[in-house]
């Protein structure tokens, strides 16, 4: 069985908003090459394609590629963290009841939730309406708010909660414009994207936040970005630089397995090093669908890295089923 614990999700009311011309935010609807594109006033567009909101092409594509099922977020260019927090609450609320909705038409779907982290408190409270009324298994947030790092003391009460109802937070790059020096080449998603996820994943080590939250379980996007290939000089830090010990004592090193780590590196190379660098059972198989920066060809990889069938069977399911509790999930929502 294979499960797809990265793959996105765009709540149909919102498309119909954007098609009538009402989005949050002033979203509009482009036209392009036949298909219509999202875009966002910030700068940002991507094809909307009807994978991410019509159940039927859904599963067609999870069909096609041979996905089993899959676990859905909404695409982070939504999380609308720079709303005022009252705008924001009202979207996440439809966002996840509209998940809910949508996975509970096929049991080859589940959901995580989204929270207005602008407002901690707000995010604490749609997170438990998300995971005991609605039954999703997670919550996707993104790797800053706003320019507030996620180990700012503000989000302790949110992790705590995360940590309590024991479901794992997804980190993801969210922002939706572009940055002056990333403009050109489409730099902003293929090197900003994974920079964004080692600088998350790197505070939340050197500030003490994973100490703060033993329990927490978080899950980091594209196979970790920069952070299990940049782990030896972080390390080399803490042995050199006093800065970098000033809330851990031990090395950075010692908190990878802190982590769970999707597959999507687009080679089998990086991907074969960082299953021997955090252990099969830190990484789960992740598509990033239906973006067109998804890993469509992850069988071949997965052949080329010649994982043995233990290994592969964790990768693939195993580790997706016991982290997000999935069968749990599939019998009370049943």
């Amino acid at each position: 069985m294979t499960i797809d614990t990265h793959t996105h999700f765009v709540p149909p009311e919102f498309v119909a908003d954007v098609r009538a011309g009402r989005a949050l935010d002033s979203i509009a609807l482009e036209p392009r090459d036949e298909a219509e594109w999202l875009v966002h006033p910030q700068g940002y567009r991507y094809p909307l394609s009807p994978e991410f909101f019509d159940l039927e092409a859904k599963l067609r594509q999870m069909d096609s590629l041979g996905i089993d099922a899959s676990v859905l977020s909404l695409t982070p260019t939504l999380f609308f963290y720079w709303l005022d927090a009252a705008r924001a609450r009202d979207f996440c609320r439809l966002a996840n009841d509209s998940l809910a909705t949508f996975a509970a038409r096929s049991n080859r779907l589940h959901g995580v939730a989204t929270v207005p982290m602008q407002q901690p408190d707000a995010a604490v409270a749609e997170l438990h309406r998300s995971v005991k009324k609605l039954g999703l298994c997670g919550v996707q947030i993104g790797t800053t708010v706003e320019q507030t790092p996620l180990d700012d003391p503000r989000f302790d009460p949110f992790f705590a909660a995360a940590a309590e109802l024991d479901v794992p937070v997804i980190l993801h790059p969210y922002y939706v414009g572009t940055r002056s020096n990333l403009v050109d080449f489409y730099m902003t998603n293929l090197t900003g994207n994974p920079l964004e996820t080692c600088i998350a994943a790197s505070r939340m080590i050197l500030s003490g936040c994973l100490d703060r939250h033993p329990a927490l379980k978080v899950v980091l996007v594209h196979s970790g970005g920069f952070m299990p290939f940049q782990i030896g000089r972080l390390d080399h830090g803490f042995r050199v630089r006093p800065e970098s010990r000033v809330a851990i004592t031990s090395p950075p090193s010692t908190y990878l397995r802190r982590f769970w780590y999707d597959t999507i590196t687009h080679a089998s190379t990086p991907l074969s090093f960082l299953v021997d660098l955090v252990g099969s059972d830190r990484v789960m198989f992740g598509s990033d669908l239906p973006f067109d920066m998804a890993d469509i060809h992850f069988q071949r990889y997965f052949a080329e890295a010649a994982f043995d069938r233990t290994a592969l069977d964790a990768i693939t399911c195993g580790n997706a089923t016991a982290l997000f509790g999935l069968e749990r999930a599939t019998v009370e929502r049943a």
